[in-house]
């Protein structure tokens, strides 16, 4: 069922494709070129100077959808690899503060090229690269972030061996002093390289970060088109945070951003005795995987063509249609997780979603225990950057945290300093 009035079969945007769609020209200007100037989603650790050339580029050669991949991603590389350069030569002068954002730079540089999702052999080997160079940025900074390999020990035959994420302390942590944990979950596109913004706010806050992606996207070891795959992925996970004497384990939370709602929903029923609370922010669980909300939304909000993308994370390739008639697998309604006891929860979400509906979290306030929720009336997904002024207090309230948010939000990177 739909929430009240059926918002999404009826929203009048189905028949206004956004002009972006157009051409990478038009993408630039209605919606890349601000944020870039801004240094927020999707040109998260980035400087402008480094995209005007690119930029150019891609449009003397006008580009648009269906995009070529890899023509596409290729106009990126001679920026990121002088960005790299400029890195090991300020690495090797001592100059590590110069040095990380380099890097970093670099890595945003890479991220852009295979944004969405690495499709093609130069956006995968886009990802490679960028990934490179995003762990020796987060090495070097004054508050240093490790990445870390563990076995994926509950994984089955067919999956990834190994569950790679980055885990970061505040400086003085010890067994004697353990700190919060908040757990972040990546979405479609924005993989741990980008999402990394946020563990300087909650590391100045004494709270421990793990950050890691979800099925079918980034270094995650899941079978994609497995339903269950994700809980196999975080029992190795809580595995291993279990064992960390650093963390306080009263004190853990989980928050999953825009296809992470749809895992940290997931993960608030199916291991709710591992987490003191869950944010869901964006996602979805029933009516995104609908063929009806499959076949409207690739022209919308979304920079590119977004059921494709989908239909790509959940492990369908090139095969959109068959995708709109598996994908109900996957819905939390029809498998009961819904059903089931969960951890404290809360579900944000801007009210005009394009990219999943937000009658899938009215759909979630139906079943189950009662949960928290917040909607963001008259914006879009996420509801940014509101919903993090909703979503920061609640976490400090769980965590049991004093702060501001406004001044969380101010040490999330958005300028360069070099």
């Amino acid at each position: 069922m739909a929430a009240p009035g059926g918002r999404f079969f009826v929203q009048d945007v189905w028949d206004k494709p956004a002009e972006h769609h157009e051409s990478f020209k038009k993408l630039w200007e209605m919606k890349y070129k601000e944020a870039c100037d801004q240094g927020v989603y999707p040109f998260m650790w980035s400087s402008p100077a480094d995209f005007q050339g690119i930029v150019e580029e891609l449009i003397e050669k006008n580009l648009g959808e269906p995009y070529n991949w890899d023509e596409y991603a290729q106009t990126f590389f001679p920026k990121a690899e002088e960005l790299v350069a400029k890195a090991e030569a300020a690495e090797k002068e001592g100059n590590q503060e110069k040095a990380s954002e380099f890097y970093m730079r670099a890595s945003a540089v890479y991220r852009i090229s295979r944004f969405p999702a690495p499709r093609s052999e130069k956006q995968r080997y886009a990802w490679q690269e960028g990934k490179k160079a995003a762990a020796k940025g987060l090495a070097l900074r004054e508050r240093p972030t490790k990445e870390v390999t563990i076995p994926h020990k509950h994984g089955i035959a067919g999956e990834g061996k190994e569950v790679t994420f980055y885990y970061h302390l505040p400086p003085g942590t010890t067994a004697a002093k353990p700190v919060p944990l908040v757990i972040i979950l990546t979405g479609l596109d924005g993989y741990r390289t980008e999402l990394s913004v946020w563990i300087e706010g909650w590391s100045q806050k004494g709270v421990g970060v793990i950050v890691l992606e979800i099925p079918g996207t980034g270094d995650s070891p899941a079978a994609p088109n497995d339903p269950k795959s994700p809980d196999r992925e975080w029992s190795t996970l809580f595995d291993w945070v279990d064992q960390q004497p650093e963390i306080d384990h009263s004190k853990r939370l989980l928050w999953g951003f825009s296809t992470g709602g749809y895992y940290a929903l997931r993960l608030a029923h199916t291991h709710r005795d591992k987490l003191a609370g869950v944010v869901a922010l964006g996602g979805g669980c029933h009516h995104m995987f609908s063929p009806e909300w499959l076949s409207r939304i690739s022209k919308l909000e979304y920079p590119f063509d977004l059921a494709e993308t989908l239909a790509y994370k959940w492990g369908y390739g090139n095969d959109l249609e068959k995708f709109k008639k598996e994908g109900m697998k996957f819905s939390l309604i029809n498998d009961g997780t819904l059903d089931l006891p969960c951890t404290r929860l809360l579900l944000v979400n801007g009210v005009d979603d394009e990219v999943f509906p937000i009658d899938d979290y009215y759909e979630c306030l139906l079943r189950g225990q009662p949960k928290e929720v917040r909607f963001m009336d008259k914006t879009k997904h996420m509801g940014e950057p509101h919903s993090f002024f909703i979503i920061l207090p609640w976490v400090y309230k769980v965590l049991g945290l004093e702060g501001n948010p406004a001044d969380q939000m101010k040490t999330v990177p958005s300028r360069p300093k070099y």
